[in-house]
């Protein structure tokens, strides 16, 4: 078995930043063709072009995807809720709401993901450190939805609530995921087949109810959004994320929602002209802060600086 390496070397920061911004950069995809099409449209067309992709790779490296009724009820039940409601959602919201502040909110995925493991598992309780940043990084929720609320900004209110909605789907999508290991699923096939499964859905839905033939045709600045967001920030960033979930690990992996709304938020306001209010900075830093509370590297990073300051000082004065 391949030995998961928990410090990480420089090829897996790489990854990991890499991976930042290609997750990142979906919303900034989003919110370029949320303009001009419908968010099932954009979900449809993401999940469709990204299997594509994923049936080409499988073939080429002379793979076969299964044909166990059993797996394909997970990989809709996987599609669900991993792709199918957390995309729409998320989607709907970017149509009210800067792509930076939408992840900005994503960023609470890892918050309700200990919360749903710890009803739904056995394995994963909810110890006080976990507590404490669930609680902290909430508290940075409360504090920009509660702002909203009082401004009487009904529409970007709704538009947050469904953002976050996604995130809890994410959560319980990445319980649910667990199950592939059991059921003998290479993470490449699970990938290939929750996507499949979400466009056979998706693509039916999207014609009938958003009929996005029947509006203007969208621009070229549209179709290449939704090439890169089909792309780049599914088909490649789901290459990339099994890689370094065999080789760093899951823990190492929640270092990239740190860093996931620094891109979005850079991309938002330089190239899609979006301003963040104070307030949602305000609340980012919350979140962070729950994060490094739960992920508990940030205090031993400190720590041992500190420790090595100390060490520093006691050999220099021993000189």
């Amino acid at each position: 078995m391949k030995t998961i390496d928990r410090s990480m070397g420089l090829t897996q920061w790489v990854l990991l930043l890499v991976l930042s911004v290609l997750w990142g950069g979906s919303f900034f995809f989003v919110g370029v063709a949320v303009a001009e099409l419908g968010p099932l449209t954009i979900v449809a067309l993401r999940v469709g072009l990204a299997a594509l992709a994923l049936h080409a790779l499988i073939l080429l490296l002379g793979q076969r995807m299964p044909r166990d009724p059993r797996l394909w009820m997970a990989f809709f039940g996987m599609g669900l809720l991993n792709n199918m409601i957390p995309f729409s959602l998320i989607a709907w919201g970017q149509g009210h709401i800067a792509s930076g502040l939408a992840s900005i909110l994503n960023a609470t995925t890892p918050f309700f993901t200990i919360v749903v493991a710890h009803f739904l598992t056995r394995d994963e309780p909810l110890t006080p450190a976990r507590l404490a940043g669930v609680a902290i990084g909430f508290g940075g929720v409360v504090y920009m939805l509660g702002a909203e609320v009082h401004e009487g900004a009904v529409s970007h209110s709704w538009a947050q609530l469904a953002v976050l909605a996604g995130a809890l789907s994410y959560a319980f999508a990445g319980v649910f995921g667990r199950r592939f290991g059991a059921l003998g699923c290479s993470p490449l096939v699970a990938a290939c087949g929750q996507v499949t499964a979400s466009a056979l859905v998706l693509l039916p839905l999207a014609l009938t109810v958003e009929r996005f033939w029947q509006q203007p045709w969208p621009g070229l600045d549209t179709w290449a959004a939704v090439f890169g967001l089909a792309l780049f920030s599914t088909t490649l960033a789901y290459l990339i994320y099994f890689r370094l979930l065999a080789s760093a690990g899951a823990t190492n992996l929640l270092l990239v929602t740190f860093l996931i709304p620094a891109s979005a938020i850079v991309l938002g306001i330089f190239v899609l002209n979006e301003r963040l209010e104070w307030r949602h900075l305000a609340g980012m830093g919350l979140i962070g802060l729950g994060l490094a509370a739960i992920d508990g590297r940030p205090l031993w990073w400190f720590r041992k600086m500190a420790y090595a300051y100390r060490k520093a000082r006691r050999e220099g004065a021993g000189r």
